[in-house]
Parts: structure tokens; C-alpha cells; sequence
């Protein structure tokens, strides 16, 4: 899709442009919708969205208060979950953080300027550089994914991903198969 394309909203919803004629550049994703969605279908996802932003802000506001970005948080938080091991490369944390590799070596570098974390080369590779929290660092995230689990657990429900209606639940009984 070209980057002056700009879709009618009613588009995404219903696989029309703004005029019912099917856009061209539709993705296949949208442009194959089953259903329409419901007013309830949208409330759900406007809670959940409202939800997730909820949880966002304090997150955002917990790690300030602590001196640390959100983004140092979630360098922290990506070092100590790593799957099978106490470290990781820049390479995998760009993938885990979804950022650039110029990027993660950016936020590496002051988060160990912070004391946070430390680099030290690969014993069997010295071209890779492994990323470890220090003390510091792990004692911070520590007393950080408390607080984080902790309001997890407050807003239970409210993350709850949206249940959805299924639409042959609807159909009154006349209306429904007569085998």
C-alpha cells in the first residue's frame, strides 16, 4: 500500500470504501471479515484497549518513581525472563523489545551507565556481547515486577481478552437449521 493511500474508517469494518465499491489495496485479513461487528464487540474492545492503557500508565509512572524509563524496565525485565539463561545478546533483545539494534545498544549503554546492567563478550564468541543485570539492577527489578504483579492481579478482569458472541448463538430457533 502506497503511503498517501488513506481508507475511509467504515472501510475497515465492512471491506468497502467510502462510496461501497471494495477498495483495491484491502488486506486479505480485513477484506475476508465473516461477520460485522456488534456494538457489544466494539465496547469490549474499547474496555480492553482502555485496559491495557490503564495498566501502561502505571507502569510508566511506578518506574519513573524509581528513577528508571520504561523502556530500562523493560530491558530489565527481558534480561531476567530470557528464557533458559541469566543473559542475552543486543541482537536478542532488539527482537524481544522490538526495537532497532542501534537502539537496544543505545539503551543498553545507559542502563549500565546507571549501573543497571553489564556487558561482558561471549567466551565462545568474542565478536557477540552477552547483556547481564548486575545486583543492583536485579534487586531494582525485582522490587519493579512486584508492584507490576501486584496491580496485574488488581486489574485481573479488566485485561481480560474480550469473549466474544457467536453469531449462530443469535439466530432465533425458528430461524436455526431444521435437520
Amino acid at each position: 500500500m502506497s503511503a498517501d493511500v488513506v481508507r475511509h474508517p467504515s472501510s475497515m469494518a465492512t471491506g468497502t470504501g467510502p462510496h461501497g465499491a471494495p477498495p483495491a489495496d484491502l488486506p486479505e485479513d480485513v477484506a475476508s471479515l465473516e461477520e460485522p461487528l456488534t456494538k457489544e464487540d466494539f465496547e469490549a474492545l474499547a474496555r480492553f484497549r482502555f485496559a491495557i492503557r490503564r495498566y501502561l500508565r502505571f507502569s510508566e509512572e511506578v518506574v519513573r518513581s524509581h528513577d528508571v524509563t520504561p523502556q530500562q524496565y523493560q530491558l530489565l525485565l527481558a534480561l531476567k525472563g530470557f528464557p533458559g539463561r541469566e543473559w542475552a545478546t543486543i541482537r536478542e533483545l532488539a527482537e524481544r523489545l522490538q526495537l532497532r539494534h542501534h537502539s537496544v545498544v543505545e539503551l543498553v549503554s545507559r542502563a549500565q551507565g546507571q549501573g543497571l546492567v553489564q556487558r561482558c563478550a561471549d567466551p565462545d564468541d568474542r565478536r557477540v556481547v552477552r547483556v547481564t543485570l548486575t545486583d543492583g539492577g536485579d534487586l531494582l527489578l525485582g522490587r519493579l515486577a512486584a508492584l507490576h504483579r501486584d496491580e496485574l492481579r488488581r486489574m485481573d478482569a479488566a485485561l481480560s481478552p474480550p469473549t466474544w458472541h457467536d453469531p449462530a448463538d443469535t439466530v432465533p430457533q425458528e430461524l436455526g437449521h431444521r435437520w
